[in-house]
């Protein structure tokens, strides 16, 4: 257990805000048309995202969420004051207004908001903002002022926390692989009409895969930044793409590879089925052991990070907060 954060009073609040998920096969559609901005997904897609939830047996992504938001409230807890951590979601309960609700309720004036991905973009997470925002004034005047906290992937626990993972998943593979294995660092795609007006948030993507390697131990010529899961809307969409590079690591030779994404938190459609199961069958057709790193999910590196994430957001950190006006 990381060392508690000492606070001054009066008690903060902090949300841990990422999109959510289904809460059912029945709440796919909703989800899916919330996370579309209203838009209806076609049937195809439906049924599609339909079959990957009931092939992972649902997302565990809130539940886990909830769990780190458990974990934050205890590791904030300290002599001069206490937190309330609550887990919000965008696109699903319990939301950005329900939380932000009972903090309100509970009387909390101050608010500090994470987005549960370490690198920021203003383009791609400004959603959260504005939801926030509309919270803000549902609630009216007993709304707390909220804080939300910019980029935090240099955070040394976080960084140390995904390069144990690697570190321990090469040191399992047989053989002797893990001297040898390459290791895939991935991110979410992105439309590359997105990417190129966020070249910041491309450049802490690459500054963090190039931290964690090195913490690891990997040698450049074995890692390679790289892209997963990308979207079903039109267009082009970053490359490469981590799964079309297995074919030609076995073609040079490789026995194994290890995939580490250094975006994701926690475990979700993304990890349990893009990367477990459908880039799995194709490394293995072409004879490659593949393993993923497991996701951080409430690992205390994880929640020491996010615990200097709320001491420095409120120490006023400048490249580090923006702040949800009301």
């Amino acid at each position: 257990m990381p060392d508690p954060v000492t606070l001054t009073e009066p008690r903060v609040g902090v949300l841990l805000m990422t999109y959510g998920s289904p809460v059912d096969d029945a709440d796919v559609a909703r989800y899916l048309r919330a996370v579309r901005g209203g838009r209806d997904a076609d049937p195809e897609l439906l049924d599609e995202f339909r079959r990957r939830y009931q092939v992972i047996g649902g997302s565990p992504l809130i539940p886990l969420t909830v769990r780190q938001a458990d974990a934050l409230e205890a590791a904030l807890e300290g002599s001069r004051g206490s937190a309330r951590v609550l887990a919000a979601m965008r696109f699903s309960e319990p939301s950005i207004t329900t939380a932000l609700s009972v903090l309100a309720a509970e009387g909390i004036r101050d608010v500090v908001a994470i987005v549960l991905s370490p690198q920021y973009s203003p383009l791609l997470m400004g959603g959260y903002a504005r939801d926030l925002a509309a919270a803000q004034a549902a609630i009216g005047d007993a709304a707390p002022e909220v804080t939300v906290a910019g980029a935090w992937h240099e955070q040394p626990a976080f960084v140390e926390a995904l390069a144990g993972r690697i570190r321990d998943t090469l040191a399992a593979l047989p053989d002797g692989e893990g001297a040898t294995a390459p290791v895939l660092l991935t991110a979410h795609s992105l439309p590359k009409r997105i990417a190129t007006d966020e070249p910041d948030y491309l450049a802490q993507l690459e500054w963090t895969a190039t931290a964690v390697a090195e913490a690891a131990g990997v040698d450049r010529s074995r890692w390679t930044f790289c892209w997963q899961s990308a979207g079903h809307e039109p267009g082009e969409w970053m490359k490469p793409d981590f799964a079309d590079l297995t074919p030609g690591l076995a073609a040079a030779g490789h026995r194994s590879v290890v995939v580490a994404p250094v975006q994701f938190l926690s475990d979700h459609l993304e990890t349990l089925y893009d990367v477990d199961i459908a880039a799995r069958e194709q490394a293995e057709e072409h004879g490659l052991c593949f393993v993923r790193i497991p996701a951080l999910n409430d690992d205390p590196g994880l929640i020491d990070a996010l615990a200097a994430v709320v001491r420095e957001t409120r120490a006023g950190a400048p490249a580090a907060a923006a702040v949800a006006s009301r």
